[in-house]
């Protein structure tokens, strides 16, 4: 492969002398794969599915036949997957990556590795096979902690995903597809990208190649610290297609800490549904460009109740400026509960300082 880009290099009218200079400068990851394998495991679990939530999972998928879909659509809601609305269980494996993040035996993974998982086994790079306890999970930033009984395990420094820039080469260590400790690299696509019902995390984007499997391995960096977490990938097959997802490593160790300490994670709340804010909804406010988020409801029990109208426009929170609506719950979320904190808000063309104490978000389907 190489050979072959040189020989492009030359009819492209590039001197040898700067091809393999540029090839020379190319990062070497072997050194950091070496070094760092020890500490990436296999995480595999059986799990207690029902025929009926497992027909309705594969509906999800894009290769699904349409009139297939729709019957069997039909036949779930009306007969209870055919068994008198009484589905039995069969036990199910999956796998999945993690990491080790503390030499007495904790490990991160993913929530969705671990979802439902009644029984968890984590392989390790030197052959051992240990059984795991589920210290706690958090479907909001999907992140889960188990814990092995083992001692002087080898660790990964973690890094600072805030440094990483658009651009920088980074690397991913994982088990795609149970192909133990596979190493794929590429390099950061975009930083602090939202995405659909994912309100709690700016995930990095990347192209490094990631596959069922890699899901709760480590992201490094070329100084071989972990920046993230990979956990989703964006695809019409099901395989890789050139986007991959990563859960910073600044917002994950936050929740890595909780769950440790607790079990769970508890997060502020403000109390309102938000919306974005576009050219057209700038303009009508007579913003000078769009910025902020548009609360479009704001829930009778929440703090913020009697306090922020519909219509009002979030400028600043706690003295930090909302970019936009995504930025929201990402401040809410990672404020202590009881805090009384600052709202900048434009409210009717008027600026306005609306002060308030936050509560605990109490459910995964509440909203910022």
């Amino acid at each position: 492969m190489l050979m072959r880009w040189l020989r492009a290099m030359a009819l492209a009218g590039v001197p040898l002398s700067a091809g393999t200079a540029f090839a020379h400068n190319l990062p070497q990851f072997t050194e950091l794969v070496k070094r760092n394998s020890p500490a990436v495991v296999n995480i595999s679990t059986k799990q207690s599915i029902s025929p009926r939530e497992m027909l309705l999972e594969s509906l999800q998928s894009p290769e699904t036949d349409e009139v297939f879909d729709a019957l069997m659509r039909r036949f779930l809601e009306r007969d209870g997957a055919g068994n008198g609305g009484q589905p039995f269980d069969f036990d199910s494996k999956s796998r999945g990556s993690g990491f080790i993040y503390s030499d007495d035996g904790y490990i991160v993974t993913n929530h969705h590795v671990v979802l439902g998982a009644t029984d968890i086994k984590v392989a390790l790079n030197d052959g051992r096979e240990l059984p795991a306890q589920l210290i706690g999970s958090d479907e909001r930033t999907d992140v889960a902690v188990l814990k092995v009984i083992a001692n002087d395990l080898p660790v990964l420094k973690m890094g600072e995903s805030d440094k990483l820039e658009v651009g920088e080469w980074v690397l991913a260590i994982g088990s795609p597809f149970g192909f133990d400790h596979s190493a794929t690299a590429g390099i950061v696509s975009a930083k602090g990208r939202s995405l659909p019902d994912e309100n709690y995390v700016p995930f990095i984007q990347t192209d490094v190649a990631i596959n069922p499997g890699n899901s709760g391995g480590p992201l490094f960096n070329l100084a071989g610290e972990v920046v993230g977490i990979n956990s989703q990938i964006y695809s019409r097959s099901g395989g890789f297609m050139g986007v991959s997802f990563a859960i910073p490593i600044d917002v994950a160790q936050g929740v890595i800490e909780q769950l440790k300490r607790k079990g769970s994670v508890s997060r502020g709340w403000l109390g309102v549904y938000v919306q974005a804010i576009d050219t057209k909804l700038a303009q009508s406010f007579n913003m000078a460009k769009p910025e902020g988020a548009l609360v479009a409801e704001v829930m009778p029990d929440g703090p913020a109740a009697g306090m922020l109208n519909q219509g009002d426009v979030i400028l600043r929170f706690d003295d930090k400026p909302v970019e936009n609506s995504a930025a929201l719950p990402l401040l809410v979320g990672s404020t202590a509960i009881g805090k009384t904190v600052e709202l900048a808000v434009l409210r009717a063309g008027k600026y306005k300082a609306v002060s308030l104490t936050l509560t605990e978000l109490p459910s995964p389907n509440a909203r910022e």
